[in-house]
């Protein structure tokens, strides 16, 4: 439960101009889609994958490590993970079977499969998207326990996109959609005052100072 009096004490810290900021970027936040990367072997893609959740407002990333793990590239993401909630998982499965409880489809992205074009899908269900290795794509395990396969229309000789510039296509095309339909696809207000305080306490570099002077004055 966040306490909203601190919260103000804390925001009140920050510059008008950032509070602005905080609030117009998390009216466009959500939920509602999220994207999952699967043993991405050069992690420069994997930290642009993120820079682009930033972009299009994704707030979730998944990221599995079960054969690579390698520290996110801040100067490719540019500083997007701060303000996006990376979550790394040991294996696919593990992963699947998390997003599946909280109530996701599970998309697997791949241009092999003709199931459904880009154009074509349905953005009413909360979904995540899964972009696999630079070479081998997705693993069977997690296109064993798809609900769903997605592909982007090509017309040219090359029959796949860097996973990065996939998920831009992707990300920009579904919020688009989503936001001309009447779905619930922002942040919960619980949500939205979490990312509030999130984002204050990493803004703030004497936050524990701060957040000490407050309870000795209550």
């Amino acid at each position: 439960m966040i306490d909203i009096k601190l919260l103000d004490y804390l925001e009140s810290y920050l510059t008008p101009n950032r509070k602005q900021r905080f609030n117009r970027v998390l009216a466009q936040r959500t939920k509602h889609f999220t994207v999952a990367t699967e043993d991405v072997y050069h992690m420069h893609n994997t930290s642009a994958v993120i820079r682009s959740c930033d972009v299009f407002g994704i707030q979730d990333v998944h990221v599995i490590e079960e054969h690579n793990a390698k520290r996110i590239e801040s100067e490719i993401a540019l500083g997007a993970q701060k303000w996006v909630d990376v979550y790394r998982h040991k294996t696919a499965l593990g992963c699947i079977t998390s997003l599946k409880e909280n109530g996701y489809q599970i998309v697997a992205t791949t241009p092999h499969t003709n199931d459904c074009q880009l154009h074509e899908f349905d953005v009413s269900k909360k979904t995540c998207f899964f972009f696999g290795r630079e070479v081998n794509g997705l693993s069977n395990t997690v296109m064993t326990h798809a609900d769903g396969f997605l592909k982007i229309p090509m017309v040219g000789f090359t029959e796949s996109l860097n996973i990065s510039v996939s998920a831009a296509i992707i990300l920009q095309q579904v919020t688009t959609q989503v936001k001309q339909t009447g779905l619930n696809w922002q942040l919960t207000q619980e949500e939205l005052l979490e990312k509030r305080f999130d984002w204050a306490r990493k803004s703030l570099k004497n936050y524990d100072k701060l957040v000490k002077h407050y309870y000795e004055n209550q």
